[in-house]
């Protein structure tokens, strides 16, 4: 029995890998979006005060009783909101029915303080510059065989 061995030579060629990954940002993106929260938070805060006193001002104007609980917890928590108007008008009732003009001037003065507050905080903490930095990095490798 023979047994014949064959080699071959083979020659492998290096092998170069590249690879470029380029990345840019804004350096002042983050100091916007905490503006940006900051504001949203205060609309948030003052958007609940005028929607509780108008609340208010509806339950008032269709007479809803404040032995019900719900209408009772509403005139408790507004009662402070309203408290700095109160005297500016007259207060026409009629049938249970309260018109309370004071709870409109509160709901525009706390929508308007509000907004003014949440520009404040944009102005002070806002940014508006804006940049773009791009970092760039490059390997080669190469691999032999």
């Amino acid at each position: 029995m023979r047994t014949e061995v064959h080699e071959k030579a083979v020659q492998q060629e290096p092998v170069n890998l590249e690879h470029t990954e380029v990345m840019e940002r804004d350096p002042y993106a983050g100091k916007r979006d905490i503006a940006y929260k900051v504001t949203q938070a205060i609309y948030l805060i003052f958007g609940v005060t005028v929607g509780l006193v108008a609340i208010r001002f509806i339950l008032r104007v269709l007479g809803a009783s404040p032995n019900a609980d719900f209408a009772g917890l509403i005139y408790n928590i507004t009662a402070a909101l309203v408290q700095p108007f109160v005297g500016l008008f007259g207060i026409t009732e009629a049938d249970g029915a309260v018109f309370e003009p004071q709870s409109i001037v509160a709901m525009i003065v706390y929508a308007l303080v509000g907004w003014l507050i949440g520009r404040l905080a944009l102005i002070l903490w806002g940014e508006t510059r804006t940049a773009r930095v791009r970092t760039t990095t490059h390997e080669k490798t190469s691999l032999d065989g």
